[in-house]
């Protein structure tokens, strides 16, 4: 399961761009301006920049978690960590052996995204079943913005429970903006919505002047501790 929908037909509002032009700076030049890049294929050797019309976003003061959903967060099925794989968790959003005929994150989007780690810019969540990485998402943190990219599972719900504990996290550390790209059916259930470019603009300028911590929520903190920080009313 991925953040993003990934439909080919968002290269009609971008262009190709040569991999050896893009740098973490500009990558995230491009984020603080709405845009993102994708590659056409896990062996794609370029990167495409898509501009979306309508845009993807996740509410985060409306999030909601099936009941059922909630029931597996409060067991605490999974051991989560934070930024304790991201190299790990991107490769496996990249593996089209996990139900996906092919990827729009090749080697490149790796190879940038790590290094937005090493810089502090991207960060990812982890579930494991003993040391059995089973699950787990990361994303672009700018500002008080949260760019989701992609997500994986081995375990049921694995990456379902990553995303209840990110949204916690996001609204402790006083996030304003949960950037889902595009919204699927899957992401409907959680509360996602699509909004104007023009409205998002909005949004995202807002959250480029703000200020916020990934990591103010303690990483032992429980599924309950995380349900009850998402029900929570700012």
């Amino acid at each position: 399961m991925t953040f993003i929908g990934w439909r080919l037909t968002c290269k009609a509002c971008a262009s190709d761009t040569p991999m050896s032009e893009i740098t973490p700076e500009l990558l995230l030049r491009a984020y603080a301006s709405g845009i993102f890049p994708m590659a056409e294929s896990r062996d794609s050797d370029q990167l495409f920049w898509v501009d979306p019309k309508v845009r993807g976003i996740l509410p985060l003061d409306k999030f909601h978690v099936p009941r059922r959903l909630a029931r597996t967060v409060r067991q605490d099925p999974f051991r989560i960590t934070t930024d304790s794989a991201f190299a790990e968790v991107i490769a496996a959003c990249a593996d089209r052996a996990r139900g996906r005929e092919d990827s729009w994150i090749n080697d490149e989007i790796v190879r940038l995204y790590v290094r937005l780690f090493e810089l502090g810019h991207a960060h990812s969540i982890e579930c494991w079943d003993g040391n059995r990485l089973v699950g787990g998402l990361y994303g672009i943190s700018l500002g008080a913005a949260y760019f989701g990219e992609s997500m994986f599972h081995t375990e049921t719900d694995a990456s379902k429970v990553a995303l209840v504990h990110l949204v916690a996290r996001l609204r402790h550390g006083g996030y304003l903006l949960l950037d889902t790209q595009f919204v699927t059916d899957h992401l409907r259930h959680f509360g996602a919505i699509e909004i104007s470019k023009a409205e998002y603009q909005t949004h995202l300028a807002r959250a480029m002047a703000g200020v916020a911590n990934y990591h103010s929520l303690p990483d032992d903190a429980s599924g309950s501790d995380v349900l009850q920080l998402i029900t929570q009313t700012s």
